[in-house]
């Protein structure tokens, strides 16, 4: 009997799953497509667009939020949500910067202590979510304000500015390898890996089936628990691998550093495919959706449209893309249950 429940399970799930996954696919194409045009209607209003310093430009920030996007989409993946994302970014940011600053470390080691920060602030907000059992939207957002909190603490009210950082962190912006950004053969070797590891291995397997469907899941020996613990632990090493991303990029830093990057994270998240609701999306669909969004702000500034629109498409994507994420839902979840009828 436990071998028919097991053997019931899998159909449903895996054919849901492929359902949705077609759909995300189909919108990672649609997203190129879309960029595509926009470059070429911006272009004609303002040809600067397209100019290599520009384009350097926009590829350089867009892999900061493409890395952070990335490990946001394995934890929405899961049927979870991480708020917090923006102040492990500006917390490993100023963190990196001080000890830069006052000669503690040499660079190397320092990037090397941001990262396992934001590892460190990723695994107590999986040890939240998971041990304690808090719903992530509540513990996150708790964790955002303590994790920012904590930086505030530490700042003080002073700010590291560029000056007082070495030169050859700084310059960690500007590097290229054979002319492309060093930042983004960072982003696209850490979405690259990512999107091969959910593809290919049980681990990745078990992330969607937990997003999917969490009983089944349960039926079938995932410990479901320790996939979301991991999902998040994950989000924060690459939350602090954007943030010494962004100290190196932006040289001035504070407390307030990275403020608001969690609603364009979760806006690229989602406008690149990954549903809201857990189970179906890639990573390279949240990349893609990093690009779009940064493109959207660099062509308002270039237009000289005001900021304020940059904040309102963001919230619009997210309420577009949940609004179509829960219309497919239900439309493949009436297919698979239709497909089940003797």
């Amino acid at each position: 009997m436990a071998k028919a429940t097991t053997l019931a399970v899998p159909p449903t799930t895996s054919t849901l799953g492929r359902l949705l996954g077609g759909a995300a696919r189909q919108r990672e194409l649609s997203l190129v497509v879309i960029l595509v045009l926009m470059v070429a209607v911006v272009a004609t209003q303002a040809s600067q667009v397209l100019s290599q310093s520009n384009l350097t430009d926009v590829l350089v920030l867009a892999s900061i939020i493409a890395v952070a996007a990335v490990g946001e989409a394995m934890v929405v993946i899961t049927r979870n949500v991480d708020l917090s994302v923006e102040a492990t970014m500006g917390l490993v940011a100023f963190a990196v910067a001080g000890i830069l600053a006052n000669g503690v470390l040499p660079i190397p080691l320092a990037m090397a202590f941001g990262v396992g920060l934001g590892l460190v602030l990723g695994l107590i907000n999986g040890l939240i979510v998971v041990v304690f059992r808090v719903p992530s939207i509540v513990a996150t957002l708790g964790t955002l304000s303590i994790y920012r909190g904590i930086d505030f603490l530490i700042a003080g009210g002073k700010q590291v500015t560029a000056t007082q950082l070495p030169p050859d962190y700084l310059a960690l912006a500007r590097a290229t390898v054979v002319g492309i950004p060093l930042f983004v053969i960072i982003a696209v070797a850490i979405t690259l890996v990512v999107a091969v590891i959910l593809r290919s291995t049980t681990f990745g397997r078990s992330v969607y089936a937990t997003g999917s469907n969490p009983e089944g899941a349960a039926v079938l020996g995932i410990r479901a628990g320790l996939v979301v613990f991991v999902a998040f632990a994950i989000c924060g090493l690459l939350g602090g691998v954007a943030g010494v991303m962004w100290g190196i990029l932006f040289g001035t830093i504070n407390a307030t550093s990275a403020t608001g990057v969690t609603l364009q994270v979760i806006a690229a998240v989602v406008v690149g495919g990954v549903n809201i609701f857990g189970g179906s999306g890639t990573v390279v669909g949240a990349a893609l959706g990093a690009l779009f969004l940064t493109f959207i702000g660099n062509a308002l500034i270039l237009l000289r449209l005001s900021q304020f629109w940059l904040q309102a498409i963001y919230g619009l994507v997210i309420l577009v893309a949940v609004t179509l994420d829960a219309v497919l839902v239900r439309r493949f979840q009436r297919t698979v249950s239709s497909r089940q009828r003797p």
